[in-house]
């Protein structure tokens, strides 16, 4: 497990899980030739993708950004994505001394599998919340396309990773940019979906941007290597240019969920990686 310290603020990387992915949909319109020598393929021609799920410690609370793949795949699901690596997120919270009843805040940059199947756990063949004192940040559109999906969103919003959720009573929806706690804000930018978001954390003058699945890894810094899976590929080109240079203008930390490579790092205006965590 990484860890970083922005301020105040602690970053703790957990095991969500390790998977793989048709490195040509990751890179959409990026031939192979050129992406393959910054990523190569594990096998044939898919790539490794990790869901590291970050657990934030504040002064004022405890966050989990993303919940990673969750231990509800079935083994026809496992087979599909060459499942690597299971869901180990309780064992890890376990390692850092904290119990799952301990976090206040669960948000998700989007409600694809690879980020919301943690949300609710199997546990003894029943459907729990995995976090059940806390409350799910979810932009209020994005909930809207998880109540009704079209023929393309339905392959990625699956409804049992959100069984029980709005009878919890913790369902937070969010309409646009909002400061969650102090140092913390959420960011409606859309692109990769229609409610998707994207999350700052600020402490004592040191800065942290999770653009979420708008820079999955660092390799897709390019702002034209977009991947397959955007719904709105021309909108993601311009919002990657657009908090990027933000990102780099305040010296902040990239943080990524999905990276193999590394968890954290700060670019210069070129794009290379300048440190890295």
């Amino acid at each position: 497990m990484s860890l970083l310290r922005i301020g105040e603020v602690e970053i703790h990387w957990l095991r969500g899980g390790v998977f793989e992915l048709d490195g040509g949909t990751m890179f959409g319109p990026v031939p192979k030739v050129l992406w393959e020598k910054r990523y190569p393929p594990s096998t044939d021609n898919n790539i490794l993708l990790f869901n590291h799920p970050m657990l934030l410690i504040t002064p004022q609370a405890k966050l989990i950004i993303e919940t990673g793949l969750g231990n509800k795949l079935t083994d026809k699901q496992k087979r599909i994505y060459n499942l690597k690596e299971e869901w180990l997120l309780p064992e890890d919270l376990s390692r850092i001394g904290i119990s799952p009843e301990e976090i206040d805040y669960v948000v998700l940059t989007h409600c694809d599998f690879d980020h919301a199947g943690g949300l609710v756990s199997k546990i003894q063949n029943n459907l729990k919340p995995t976090f059940p004192k806390a409350r799910y940040v979810i932009q209020k559109r994005e909930w809207e396309d998880v109540k009704n999906p079209n023929k393309r969103s339905v392959h990625s919003f699956w409804s049992i990773n959100f069984e029980g959720i709005e009878e919890s009573g913790n369902l937070m929806l969010i309409d646009g940019d909002h400061e969650l706690i102090p140092g913390i804000r959420l960011q409606l930018t859309g692109g990769h979906n229609r409610g998707h978001q994207i999350v700052w954390i600020e402490s004592n003058g040191q800065t942290a941007i999770h653009l979420g699945d708008l820079l999955p890894t660092h390799v897709h810094f390019n702002p034209l290597w977009v991947m397959a899976y955007d719904n709105y590929p021309l909108e993601v080109i311009e919002l990657k240019e657009k908090y990027e240079k933000a990102g780099i203008e305040r010296g902040a930390w990239f943080l990524f969920y999905h990276d193999p490579f590394l968890r954290a790092c700060r670019f210069n205006e070129k794009g290379d990686v300048v440190e890295k965590v």
